[in-house]
């Protein structure tokens, strides 16, 4: 097996698929598109991807084998600055729960809550 970084995809589980996507294209100023799911059982919209590039690709997804929740498995999203992210994330409807703060030389993270209640990060290097 070659040399891979630990993640290929990630699914943040969502209750409200169209309330998720307003809120996520809200906040991270994307489009969401719908995928495919071969079981026909997840209603799936993925965020932008090139999977031939640097970094996972992934989706929102509503499931009947798993729900959001806070705890367990955080997502964060790559920024160029977090704190514009972080200023849109309370008119979407979701709440910032750690406003931006160092995480030495790594940059910079801010720790939200989207309108499902799942906790997710924002990322950037200043």
């Amino acid at each position: 097996m070659s040399k891979m970084n630990a993640i290929g995809w990630f699914d943040i589980f969502v209750n409200d698929l169209d309330r998720a996507v307003t809120f996520y294209q809200s906040v991270l100023s994307c489009t969401l598109a719908p995928i495919g799911d071969p079981t026909g059982e997840t209603q799936m919209m993925s965020f932008p991807a090139d999977m031939s590039v640097y970094g996972a690709g992934g989706a929102l997804s509503k499931s009947p084998h798993a729900g959001p929740g806070v705890g367990g498995t955080i997502v964060y999203f790559n920024s160029d600055d977090c704190a514009v992210e972080e200023a849109r994330v309370q008119d979407a409807g979701g709440q910032v729960v750690r406003p931006k703060f160092s995480i030495g030389e790594f940059g910079f993270v801010s720790l939200c809550m989207d309108t499902e209640g799942n906790m997710f990060g924002v990322a950037s290097m200043k």
